[in-house]
């Protein structure tokens, strides 16, 4: 979704009303990042709405980007954010093979979750299609990549095949790059 370098667009405040709306949201969709909420959008801070092409909003605080969000999809986190609160997100891991499809920008698939060094998380923690998930990668300590699934966990490991997330923000992308100073 950002292979190529991104230009920001319009940047506008976001009203009060719509910032308190995004923080409930924001513990609804990640209850992990719940005791962290008033670190990552203070009540008093201003939230800025910056417009980025093909109709994707990006949500900044002091020209930290916090999340990003297509059309009526759900609220993503940046990897800033990502990396700065790991453990609040649920994570799969990829092979060493798939790295550098990742990094430039491919379709994230089956494969390199299913097979040896990926890692898909257990019984108990099954992630579902609309899950948004991080990617970490094998022998890697960085998330590399966050967005939304096409099809759950379990149904990745019945058939081994498929797209698993096509339009994912990874390490190095037009939003990576974004300065906003």
């Amino acid at each position: 979704m950002f292979k190529k370098d991104l230009t920001p667009g319009a940047k506008s405040k976001v009203k009060s009303s719509v910032q308190r709306a995004i923080r409930t949201k924001v513990v609804e969709t990640y209850p992990k990042l719940a005791p962290y909420i008033d670190e990552i959008i203070p009540k008093k801070s201003q939230l800025d709405l910056v417009k980025l092409p093909d109709r994707v909003s990006l949500y900044i605080l002091d020209s930290t980007p916090l999340f990003w969000q297509h059309m009526d999809d759900p609220l993503i986190p940046h990897l800033k954010l990502v990396h700065a609160f790991p453990q609040a997100f649920p994570r799969l891991r990829i092979d060493r093979g798939a790295i550098r499809f990742v990094l430039s920008g491919a379709t994230l698939m089956a494969p390199g979750l299913t097979s040896k060094g990926g890692r898909l998380p257990d019984k108990e923690d099954e992630c579902k299609e609309g899950d948004v998930v991080a990617i970490e990668a094998e022998g890697k300590e960085e998330i590399c990549m966050v967005g939304q699934l096409k099809m759950g966990t379990e149904q990745m490991k019945g058939m081994g095949k498929g797209v698993v997330m096509d339009g994912g923000h990874y390490l190095g992308d037009g939003l990576w790059k974004m300065n906003f100073d």
